[in-house]
């Protein structure tokens, strides 16, 4: 099978130097194996991406090097896609609505500030909505996957595997039950924007539909992977690799962030660096 893997950035503020380190990270791999790399546009978080930060990452990207076969996909026009997967999984019987807020989530904790169960996406929901049929969604509600459901109807879980590479870790993981229910909980799917998809689901469903064989992406996402392949799973989806890379941190070893605008690779360009300096600064 070719290799094709992919960028997947949001237009919502400008490419750092951590996008730059992804980005380069991916588009060598794919050279070394004579593959492809895409681009992919999340811009479902409608409420902060703009047109001109999407113009911004074109501009980055092809300075630093990087070409793309055209059309870019883009995730909100996508979105009759993923309201038929998440229609599937309503007549499995596998997702509820809900309409808790974060305060709520905190607050039916017993003792949040200490030791409140954390997974990928934070603190585990506690299971309030759970039990409420998608008959009782309200426009504005999130949707989220009953996990126990979810992995009760896969069964023995651990059947469902992905390889892992990087820095950190490599070879072959596993699912795992206990991890999954406890340790990662019951995952939005659809926000409450109405008709947005969120990110777990939206970025298993276009893998598939883009044919990628390895996703590369940032350590900080290595906990969703057990996330991701659940999903593949429950949609019949392909399994696919992993490899995650380094972070790219600030001078006080933190990660960068959209925010980091000091580090955004269009001021290095208006500073007059050149790519191979940019390079250089994130250790390529």
């Amino acid at each position: 099978m070719p290799y094709v893997t992919r960028f997947a950035p949001s237009p919502t503020g400008p490419l750092h130097l951590g996008h730059a380190f992804s980005a380069l990270t991916a588009y060598r791999r794919a050279e070394v194996q004579n593959g492809r790399f895409l681009l992919r546009i999340e811009d479902g978080d409608t409420s902060r991406c703009r047109p001109e930060w999407e113009a911004l990452i074109y501009a980055d990207l092809r300075w630093l090097g990087i070409i793309w076969p055209e059309p870019v996909l883009h995730v909100t026009a996508r979105e009759g896609i993923y309201a038929n997967a998440l229609k599937r999984l309503d007549e499995l019987g596998l997702i509820y609505p809900c309409s808790c807020t974060r305060r709520d989530v905190m607050n039916a904790l017993s003792a949040p500030q200490e030791g409140a169960p954390m997974g990928p996406d934070g603190i585990v929901y506690p299971g309030t909505c759970r039990g409420r049929s998608m008959t009782t969604y309200q426009p504005g509600e999130a949707i989220r996957l009953d996990m126990a459901k979810a992995v009760d109807y896969l069964g023995d879980v651990s059947r469902f595997s992905w390889q892992e590479t990087g820095p950190y870790e490599t070879g072959p993981h596993r699912l795992n039950t206990d991890q999954l229910i406890h340790g990662v909980g019951d995952i939005v799917l659809a926000r409450k924007e109405i008709g947005t998809a969120a990110y777990h689901l939206s970025v298993v469903i276009d893998d598939a539909a883009q044919g990628i064989t390895e996703a590369v992406r940032g350590a900080d996402l290595m906990e969703a992977t057990q996330i991701h392949r659940l999903l593949q799973a429950l949609l019949d989806l392909p399994e696919i690799a992993y490899h995650h890379h380094r972070l790219i941190r600030d001078e006080d070893g933190k990660r960068l962030a959209k925010r980091s605008d000091a580090k955004a690779i269009s001021k290095f360009r208006e500073e007059g660096l050149s790519p191979e300096d940019v390079k250089a600064l994130i250790g390529l």
